[in-house]
């Protein structure tokens, strides 16, 4: 039996202190130490006098089982059941699995260093939380608008998509219909609790994994010739892989799926999000991160090999998916209907994980006062409600924009998300590399960590260096460029509102102060 949720504040202290660490030489001893549980930390701690302080508590009802389907269902989405046939023609079957072997292997870097941040600092929102304590406030800005931008496009298009998907079976009822269910179905699991959620995407997720992993056992017994497939005489085998040159459109297709293949991946950095509300985060986090490479392995390289060995390369993703055109010829009956199936399933797990994200982004920017505070208000069960229609409406804004502006507005949104994702994993590196130095300088030993990044420093600076290369090389993909261009603009735009924002506040306090002497000069 399921345990009830447990607010943070039952934690033990341990868990909810955030090591005493230099941060910044301008700002004052106590001021460095942070409750990173802001999660479970009242307005009070923002402003100790008022007694009519937010509460801003979050729950902990994460358990271990959650967090790892959670970091699944972020990944696995329709690129992989729709689009890996597109992405097997460009680079062909070698390059295509070297490409994604290579994106593993960066996404793994990552979650390393995120882990060693996690687990010091389980902080809800915490990409831009280190960001700003270990670079500056105003990347710590930046880095919030980013990843809450990244979700936020992605909710208008998993809503979009989930009704053209139903179209297959009511071809009768309008798109709009269910797009409006996955809406409210989507909005209504959040609202509740955080449990509701998790368990929810626990399910999404497992149907995902189930699917995949049934492919993936039915296409080996097809590829060694246990049971018949449409089109061979006898066993496949792997000769599909290399039928054709192992690099059969030259090695620059497999660099640009490269690229694609780090967008595909983003989302495993929600186990990041989510650590501020996970019961024993020191345990959870660590194991959900090892688990995160060999499941990437096995899912995305593992499915995409017994794609190319029964599928010409050339064939595939040719008007349908991989997936749907390998069950056919194994002559599995209503392939189409049970892909269609699983698809949608993937579209609710995406935007149910992506209303997830970008609620817990906003509220931990209200908590932290880049926002108005009451974006932090949680109810008596640990929802920010406020957060949480503050995301739906940026997810509904962004499905208004693929209507009504598709070849502009949107497309611009599309091209910033595709790159924030990368931009917040060179963050949650470079941030980890701070820390650690931070953390030897204050005198503390690596003894002291829970969970520390193996191969410090070689594992970070691969890290941010591969992510790094990921993000400026794309300009040499021109179907990506326009998307580069858009980003820096962006990044530069953004910087740009934090510090006006910065300079009307400090007007705001200057007049509020002149006002003060004003008076006093008054009563005089």
């Amino acid at each position: 039996m399921s345990q009830p949720d447990t607010d943070t504040a039952a934690q033990s202290p341990s868990s909810q202190q955030e090591p005493q660490i230099q941060t910044d030489d301008r700002r004052s001893h106590s001021e460095q130490m942070n409750q990173p549980a802001q999660t479970s930390q009242s307005e009070s701690s923002h402003d100790g006098k008022d007694e009519h302080a937010l509460h801003t508590n979050l729950k902990r009802g994460m358990e271990s089982r959650h967090l790892q389907m959670i970091s699944l269902g972020g990944v696995i989405g329709t690129g992989l059941f729709l689009s890996s046939g597109y992405t097997i023609q460009q680079a062909g079957p070698i390059g295509t699995i070297l490409a994604y072997s290579i994106g593993a292997l960066i996404v793994y870097l990552v979650m390393l260093t995120l882990g060693e941040l996690s687990v010091v600092m389980p902080v809800t929102g915490s990409f831009h939380v280190y960001a700003e304590k270990f670079i500056g406030p105003g990347t710590g800005f930046v880095i919030a608008i980013q990843y809450w931008l990244t979700w936020t496009v992605a909710l208008g298009s998993e809503f979009t998509a989930a009704g053209l998907l139903m179209q297959r079976w009511f071809p009768n009822i309008p798109t709009w219909v269910w797009s409006a269910a996955c809406i409210i179905l989507i909005f209504t699991l959040n609202a509740l609790s955080v449990r509701l959620f998790a368990e929810a995407e626990f399910w999404f997720a497992s149907i995902k994994v189930f699917a995949i992993c049934a492919f993936i056992v039915i296409g080996l017994l097809a590829i060694f010739g246990v049971i018949p497939i449409a089109g061979y005489q006898h066993a496949p085998m792997f000769g599909n892989l290399v039928k054709d040159g192992i690099f059969p459109n030259g090695f620059m297709p497999v660099f640009a799926t490269i690229l694609t293949v780090n967008f595909a991946f983003s989302g495993t950095e929600l186990i990041g999000v989510t650590a501020g509300e996970t019961r024993d985060p020191e345990t959870t986090v660590p194991k959900a991160i090892h688990t995160t490479l060999w499941r990437l392995v096995l899912f995305f390289i593992g499915s995409i090999t017994v794609m190319c060995a029964l599928i010409p390369w050339r064939q595939a993703g040719v008007g349908e998916s991989p997936f749907v055109l390998v069950f056919n010829s194994i002559g599995i009956p209503y392939a189409g209907d049970i892909m269609n199936f699983v698809v949608l399933t993937a579209v609710l797990s995406a935007s149910n994980s992506g209303l997830y994200a970008s609620t817990r982004m906003v509220w931990s920017m209200g908590n932290e006062g880049m926002i108005p505070r009451w974006f932090a208000k949680t109810n008596r069960r640990g929802v920010p409600m406020l957060a949480l229609c503050a995301a739906m409406a940026g997810g509904l804004l962004a499905l208004l924009s693929s209507v009504i502006a598709a070849s502009t507005v949107y497309l611009v949104l599309v091209a910033l998300s595709g790159l924030s994702a990368v931009v917040v994993w060179i963050a949650i590196a470079y941030c980890q590399i701070v820390f650690r130095r931070r953390w030897l300088e204050s005198g503390h030993s690596t003894s002291e960590l829970k969970y520390r990044t193996p191969g410090y420093p070689y594992v970070s600076w691969a890290a941010f260096i591969l992510c790094t290369a990921s993000f400026v090389l794309v300009i040499f993909d021109v179907e990506q460029r326009f998307a580069l261009v858009a980003e820096l603009v962006f990044i530069v735009a953004c910087y740009g509102a934090y510090f006006l924002q910065q300079w009307v506040r400090k007007r705001k306090k200057a007049t509020e102060a002149d006002d003060l002497d004003t008076l006093w000069v008054a009563r005089d």
